[in-house]
């Protein structure tokens, strides 16, 4: 399956000229989905004497992906055991754990099946070896295994969840996934952002950046509600969330020929009522369509599995589906055009009954009923392989050019899309801390 990615800039239509920022803040972060939350909380509450602000386009927080996907918070089982997303997630699920059982969050601690058929036992043993040698700093401060598992064979596997197909040879079961109120935890980030002194802007899209020629930071540009008039602010820092249009604001400032490539990935979820599930209690997954490979981390998608929310109702989603974007790519507003994907596709519940009936055959397709949507922001199209998390930094001294100019920070987060919600609290503890901290970069006072 080829589809051409879509390349789009803000501001391409240069609509908005450069203005002189009105107003001086330290941080800004773009984007309040819950990772763009969980970067504002950080840097609020490690530099309460400086300003931090963070702007979005939509009236509430997590509009987007955050609001649309499984709540899982996942273990740390799937991805190559140096990237950003294992140890990310590994780590982000301990400090969301902790950080719900402080504040009232709920969430629960279901547990996990991965299933296998005989045929792909080898896949589940390799992430059950994978799980047994991981490896963290000392500084996170694990005092339990760090991604316990266990292989159980398929009569193991039943008598957890009667409901298993019999074809169902073996499972690995996974005792630290879970499940979050995903609404609830952003609603708490968000009063840890006021609390320290941080400021939320909603109904405000980000119109232009460019960097300072004083290199004293970026120039924000930000226009509020539906008005036409923009506002400008000296950012120090810049910190960009903004998910599926990520690669926006980097775009606008690189050549056309080392734009970044823009992929979207549709994921719709179905609930369920009816046979086939009784006395289900934990989340169930089957094994990603690749498991059989060698290159078994190159998967895009962890397969149609079933999850449950806080109140005990089955749901089964993601699948994946490729979204091909408009042809003209002139208007950064065809970015959007994504939207038009959120509403359940009913001709795709067929498809997804039968991936679920290949370990759980007594579902019935009428009990399937379409249920949401969710995009996910992707930076490789159709058999990619497999993508880490990207977190890109530059500096204003590499588009101004200014000799011996140091410059100020932009990160730009990108391709954050599952295990996003479970490594929120470390994605933002690692920007701020082994990114900006750890490399002098956080520029909260002028030399």
């Amino acid at each position: 399956m080829h589809i051409n990615p879509l390349k789009s800039a803000l501001n391409s239509s240069k609509r908005f000229t450069f203005k002189e920022p009105e107003s001086v803040v330290d941080h800004i972060v773009v984007g309040g989905g819950v990772v763009g939350l969980a970067v504002a909380r950080y840097l609020a509450q490690r530099f309460p004497d400086k300003t931090t602000v963070l702007l979005e386009r939509h009236t509430r927080a997590g509009e987007e992906t955050s609001s649309r996907n499984s709540e899982v918070v996942h273990a740390g089982l799937y991805y190559p055991p140096g990237s950003l997303k294992t140890q990310l997630c590994l780590r982000g699920r301990q400090l969301m754990y902790e950080y719900c059982e402080r504040n009232s969050v709920p969430y629960r601690k279901a547990g996990k099946l991965v299933v296998a058929r005989a045929d792909q036992l080898p896949y589940i043993e390799s992430l059950h070896r994978k799980a047994q040698v991981l490896k963290v700093p000392p500084r996170w401060g694990f005092h339990e295994p760090l991604l316990p598992t266990k292989l159980i064979d398929g009569n193991e596997a039943r008598e957890m969840e009667p409901s298993l197909s019999p074809q169902i040879a073996a499972a690995l079961y996974s005792s630290e996934t879970g499940i979050v109120d995903s609404h609830s935890l952003m609603e708490s980030f968000e009063r840890d952002i006021e609390d320290a002194g941080g400021s939320l802007v909603y109904a405000t899209r980000v119109v232009r950046v460019d960097p300072s020629q004083s290199d004293a930071g970026w120039v924000v540009q930000a226009v509020t509600g539906d008005g036409s008039d923009s506002d400008a602010m000296l950012a120090r820092v810049l910190i960009n969330s903004s998910g599926l249009s990520g690669p926006l604001i980097l775009n606008s400032l690189l050549p056309h020929d080392q734009q970044l490539p823009m992929y979207f990935a549709r994921g719709s979820y179905a609930s369920y009522k009816g046979p086939g599930i009784e006395r289900i209690s934990h989340l169930i997954y089957p094994c990603p369509a690749i498991a059989t490979r060698k290159d078994s981390h190159s998967f895009q998608s962890l397969g149609t599995h079933l999850t449950l929310d806080l109140q005990g109702k089955v749901r089964f989603g993601p699948d994946l589906d490729w979204l091909a974007p408009p042809v003209s790519q002139e208007d950064e507003a065809v970015v959007d055009f994504w939207t038009q994907y959120l509403v359940p596709d009913a001709t795709r519940v067929r498809a997804m009954h039968a991936a679920i009936t290949s370990y759980l055959p007594h579902v019935t397709l009428d009990g399937l009923q379409p249920d949401y949507s969710g995009i996910r922001p992707k930076l490789v199209g159709p058999g990619g392989g497999f993508q880490d998390f990207v977190f890109r930094l530059d500096m204003s001294s590499d588009f101004t050019h200014k000799a011996g100019g140091r410059g100020s920070p932009m990160i730009n987060l990108l391709g954050i899309e599952s295990p996003g919600l479970t490594s929120s609290m470390a994605i933002a503890e690692a920007v701020v801390e082994d990114l900006l901290i750890a490399k002098g970069l956080d520029l909260g006072d002028e030399d």
